[in-house]
């Protein structure tokens, strides 16, 4: 048998302790950025991160906004007493969803064998909303060999195995 190739036994996949989400949609993000202490980026597949949330443009007027798990009911009063001033739809999915943190020199690979996207041309720092396999997933690039990847909790196992299935293969040298 084989050596295993390390290039691509290197790829480690980590779920990340749970967080806070919100998939707001608003018409006015500048007026939101003050209350959220976080720009809202003009462009789709932009991230703004200040201190310890996070803001990712999803559509023209959509973003999915992250923070830890403890500052939850903090953003969510941030959230409600916005919409006392702003018409907004805040909808917390932190239940909904999980998030992978998918790491080493060949996760472009392992991307690549469920991901329709050339993410080599992703920047760090951005995200987008794609899919793996059939699923839908957000993909955003931590850095230049790290990826975070959520999905909704309900396809998880699905995506968690034919990720862990991609990952043996490519170790293989499938």
């Amino acid at each position: 048998m084989d050596a295993l190739n390390p290039r691509f036994a290197a790829v480690a996949i980590t779920e990340l302790p749970p967080a806070t989400r919100i998939s707001l949609r608003l018409a006015d993000r500048e007026a939101a950025a003050g209350a959220l202490g976080l720009d809202l980026p003009s462009r789709i597949g932009l991230r703004a991160v200040a201190g310890d949330r996070s803001a990712l443009c999803l559509g023209p007027d959509e973003w999915l906004v992250e923070a830890p798990a403890a500052a939850g009911a903090a953003l969510s009063a941030t959230l409600g007493d916005l919409a006392t001033r702003l018409p907004l739809s805040a909808v917390e999915v932190s239940d909904r969803e999980i998030t992978l943190a998918l790491e080493g020199p060949a996760v472009l690979d392992l991307l690549a064998t469920g991901c329709p996207l050339d993410l080599a041309r992703m920047p760090t720092g951005a995200g987008t909303r794609t899919v793996f396999d059939t699923v839908q997933v957000v993909l955003t690039r931590e850095a230049e060999d790290r990826f975070h990847l959520t999905v909704w909790r309900s396809f998880a196992p699905h995506v968690r195995a034919l990720l862990d299935l991609a990952t043996r293969e490519l170790a293989a040298g499938l």
